[in-house]
């Protein structure tokens, strides 16, 4: 697959946009793409440390509960809050992450489920009115609780959006001043706005096998008055009479209800967003697992704050166990994607959380249960280290580092029907242990197979730079 770097004017009006400082989220839908499956695609931005997790299913006893919320730090001050647990939690696969300001680590922003319902999250900033009408403090789960609850909960897209939705409802939500999801099944997505202001404001949108929709920032545009009743849309109650109290829009005026222009900060797409979506449609019918990666990829979009990648490749069919997401652990433009299976028991320590970038580490020694992840290397750190030297001269490097970790993914998407065929007949044969020993051992084999091709690269970078150019300094 030919690599696309393309370095021009538009990366300054990228970073100079309301979305700059944005997660990115992209969904496929299935007529869209080669074999007939969705993709969810995107990365996290959060400049914290990120680490790979495999959380199993879970028993709670009842009554059980889990605490969701901000705190008095957050930019809008909020207080903790407990809200009952469900009495099963399922298995699901997740970066994790450790800071935003006010919000209790670890963070996520979804991840793949062992329903095959995948998640993302982005900010979908909320109209300074309603930014402003935020109560001090304000209660309810934030945007990580939800995605969070989410993988353990939902069975589909549709009713993940109804988890959320009835979660708001009830509780309220706890804001960093406008958020956005995007769920997705092997059959349709959705997505849902939360907005600021403490007025259980939210509305999600279904996305069939037609769609492609890139959120950086998240968006809805236009939502039919009887949202209520239309397959395709769901909201708040108040999602219209809201805004019409407070005269932000006219049912008598005949315009259409446009959600961007009425409660968001911007009625028009980000150029990245009309970038990426136009790539994609140029591909329709034929878009595949290389090319999603390619996009997550975009070196215009991916800066240092860029925590990590994710394809979650959704099909009809597959066992339970061999639901996928592809992860990379770091920038995508430095780090390689790599296939994780929800049947996958562990993952390698170099993957674990490491003090690395950590919120609050720098304040503590190591805990003796820490040491032994702390003495390997982390894939996280050292796929920064590889971004920084092609960043530094990025002309010269970055081409050749997005080359090499793109056909190193070649020959793993090559490998996949080898790998599910193995895996598959060893759970036909009633040998579930064995299947799901020969996909760790796959997996973890390939993420330090990954690792070590990104710290081959680094140390050539790093000489040539030596050498070449020297190394920046500040330094007088």
């Amino acid at each position: 697959m030919k690599v696309r770097i393309v370095l021009t004017s538009l990366m300054i009006s990228l970073a100079s946009g309301p979305g700059a400082e944005a997660s990115y989220a992209i969904y496929v839908g299935k007529n869209l793409t080669r074999d007939g499956s969705v993709f969810l695609a995107g990365y996290g931005d959060e400049p914290s440390s990120h680490w790979l997790e495999i959380v199993p299913r879970r028993k709670h006893a009842p009554g059980s509960t889990m605490t969701v919320g901000a705190t008095a730090e957050s930019r809008y001050p909020g207080e903790l809050s407990e809200i009952p647990q469900a009495p099963v939690t399922f298995r699901y696969l997740t970066m994790n992450y450790s800071y935003f300001a006010g919000f209790p680590a670890p963070l996520t922003n979804g991840g793949l489920n062992e329903h095959g319902v995948a998640a993302r999250d982005v900010s979908s900033g909320s109209r300074i009115e309603i930014r402003e009408m935020t109560p001090n403090p304000q209660r309810g789960p934030n945007y990580s609780d939800l995605s969070r609850i989410v993988m353990e909960r939902a069975r589909s897209a549709r009713e993940a959006v109804e988890i959320v939705g009835e979660l708001i409802d009830e509780y309220g939500f706890s804001t960093y001043g406008g958020n956005s999801h995007l769920f997705a099944d092997a059959d349709e997505g959705w997505i849902l706005i939360n907005f600021a202001g403490g007025q259980g404001l939210w509305v999600a949108e279904r996305l069939g096998p037609d769609d492609i929709r890139v959120s950086r920032p998240g968006y809805i545009h236009e939502v039919p008055l009887n949202y209520e009743e239309h397959p395709g849309f769901m909201g708040s109650g108040n999602l219209i009479s809201f805004a019409v109290e407070q005269g932000w829009y006219d049912p008598e005026s005949g315009e259409p209800f446009h959600v961007g222009r009425v409660y968001g900060w911007s009625a028009e797409k980000a150029a990245a967003v009309r970038m990426i979506e136009d790539r994609l449609r140029a591909r329709a019918g034929r878009i595949g697992l290389e090319d999603m990666i390619e996009v997550v990829r975009t070196p215009e979009l991916t800066r240092d704050s860029a925590g990590y990648g994710q394809v979650a490749h959704l099909r009809q069919g597959v066992h339970r166990e061999l639901k996928t997401l592809w992860v990379a652990p770091a920038p995508p433009v430095a780090a390689p994607f790599v296939p994780w299976r929800i049947g996958v028991q562990d993952v390698p320590p170099e993957f674990k959380r490491h003090r690395y970038l950590t919120a609050g580490e720098a304040t503590r020694h190591i805990p003796d249960q820490d040491v032994g992840v702390e003495s390997t290397r982390y894939a996280f750190r050292a796929c920064k280290r590889l971004f920084y030297l092609a960043k530094s001269h990025e002309a010269e490097f970055l081409p050749e580092v997005v080359e090499t970790l793109t056909a190193f993914e070649s020959g793993l998407i090559a490998e996949q029907e080898t790998v599910e065929g193995i895996a598959q007949n060893l759970f036909q044969a009633g040998k579930p242990e064995l299947a799901r020993a020969a996909l760790t051992y796959y997996s973890r084999t390939e993420a330090m197979n990954g690792l070590r091709l990104v710290e081959s690269l680094a140390q050539s970078l790093e000489a040539r730079t030596k050498v070449l150019f020297g190394i920046r300094s500040e330094d007088p």
